[in-house]
């Protein structure tokens, strides 16, 4: 495969064969061989083949082998004219991180670590199944997907400023009636729990800042104390993936013929069906909202039952997986497309409407998590990724192995002691996702960090240093 190095930390695939246009890799070199160990190049020249693709296909600096799209994949699609693809999402539709800030510092918790670690582990529903922290019947279900985190204030579960700092507001334009029926008997019991896999909560500390205006923008200091959730859309956005991705397949049987990898399929986005999807998984990325909001409420109770009242506040709620209608320029001309980001987090740069008003000076938080006990890192939109990303960064570290590669590598019990030898308590639901998610499985989160910093597409902030991580 001809790869060619454009500039620092730019690589690109040139079109050829059905690529409607180049593919883009950004990523430094030690990145790129890593990259090289799986099937993502093929998969983001395959992505550069869908019709109505704008300037480039792009994988991020965490890319890997995904379903179709790499994961820390970013295409660009033409709104009118283009095409959908549930393949650019994912299965877990806005899977998503969100960050809260306490007023407490490291010295309130030190020594507290594993009385913390208990208490979120038996409160904040985890795993496969396994309930939601709030009860939600069929009713209330239909509103959360046609409301998202707005039904959530309503109710109770939120504040305002909540909605403020979140993404879109926590709700998009979803239709409750386009989900399939399936999939909310999965999402029903389910509102407020993590999931199972790379899903987390984890307690951190401010550990290092790099830019003093902004961090103190968004309101951080060293030895703060926060909390980062990573969860999603759960069984309901599963379920309606893989029933779109079917019908995709049964309704559109010529376009199965000629795309290069069965999981790429797509509808044109002027049709019904891929209306409809769209629709639905706008719904589906409602519910995620809500879910992260209902763990939210649950970390809130938890931390006031051990500290007594702490004040907490949301500092931002982004999503990495889903494909929305953005304005970006493209050949000197702003153009309305569909930004599909799969493993990919919005990094708008200050002065974009997206951002909220609160932070429009110093651009939107881009919250990136590593893996389980490694830094996790606060960004800030970079004025860059604008050219370059249609507003897009990494969105982790970027498995390095597989699952089935990490348990045979990796001993659970012996990730978990290693790690409280460092002063990380790690609980999940069982001993093989510990050693699933160990450290060694990933990539190094400093060197993505650094290509996003070094091209500016997401500049860094701060560094954020884990206490306690709850796993699913």
């Amino acid at each position: 495969m001809e790869i060619n190095k454009i500039s620092e930390n730019i690589y690109e695939i040139p079109k050829e064969g059905d690529m409607e246009k180049p593919a883009r890799i950004y990523a430094n070199e030690a990145l790129l061989e890593k990259i090289k160990g799986d099937d993502t190049l093929e998969q983001i020249k395959n992505v550069a083949t869908l019709p109505g693709l704008q300037k480039h296909s792009i994988v991020m600096p965490d890319g890997h082998q995904g379903y179709g799209f790499p994961i820390g994949g970013v295409a660009a699609i033409d709104a009118e004219e283009g095409v959908i693809s549930p393949g650019g999402i994912g299965y877990d539709i806005n899977c998503g991180v969100r960050v809260l800030k306490t007023d407490l510092s490291y010295e309130d918790v030190k020594g507290r670590e594993e009385q913390l670690a208990n208490i979120l582990f038996n409160k904040i529903p985890c795993g496969l199944g396994k309930g939601g922290y709030i009860d939600t019947d069929e009713e209330d279900l239909e509103k959360i997907l046609e409301k998202g985190a707005e039904w959530m204030l309503e109710n109770d579960h939120a504040k305002e400023s909540d909605l403020k700092r979140c993404e879109e507001n926590g709700k998009l334009p979803g239709r409750p009636e386009k989900v399939p029926e399936k999939a909310k008997k999965r999402g029903l019991n389910q509102v407020g729990s993590l999931g199972s896999g790379n899903h987390f909560l984890e307690i951190q500390r401010v550990g290092e800042i790099f830019n003093e205006d902004k961090a103190e923008a968004y309101g951080l200091e060293e030895d703060q104390v926060v909390v980062m959730i990573h969860s999603g859309s759960r069984g309901l956005g599963h379920q309606t993936c893989t029933y779109y991705l079917r019908e995709f397949e049964k309704n559109y049987p010529e376009i199965v013929e000629k795309i290069p990898e069965k999981e790429l399929i797509y509808a044109p986005i002027e049709d019904e069906l891929g209306q409809d999807y769209k629709a639905a998984m706008y719904a589906a990325a409602n519910y995620a909202w809500a879910n992260r909001q209902a763990i939210t409420e649950g970390i809130r109770d938890c931390l006031d039952e051990i500290f007594g009242e702490v004040e907490t506040e949301l500092l931002y709620d982004v999503c990495h997986n889903i494909a929305k209608e953005e304005t970006h320029e493209v050949d000197g001309e702003d153009k309305e497309v569909i930004v599909h980001r799969k493993g990919a987090t919005r990094a708008m740069p200050a002065g974009r409407e997206e951002v909220p008003d609160v932070y429009s000076d110093v651009g939107q938080p881009v919250l990136i998590p590593g893996s389980m006990g490694t830094s996790s890192y606060i960004l800030s939109g970079g004025e860059a990724s604008l050219d370059l990303s249609f507003g897009s960064t990494a969105h982790g570290a970027g498995r390095l192995k597989s699952r089935t590669q990490a348990k045979q590598d990796y001993w659970g019990g012996d990730v978990q002691d290693d790690l409280k030898r460092e002063g990380i308590y790690v609980k999940a639901a069982s001993g093989s996702t510990i050693a699933e998610e160990a450290p060694g499985s990933y990539k190094d989160v400093d060197e993505v960090i650094k290509v996003s910093d070094e091209l500016g597409i997401g500049e860094k902030v701060a560094k954020l240093r884990p206490l306690v991580n709850i796993k699913g």
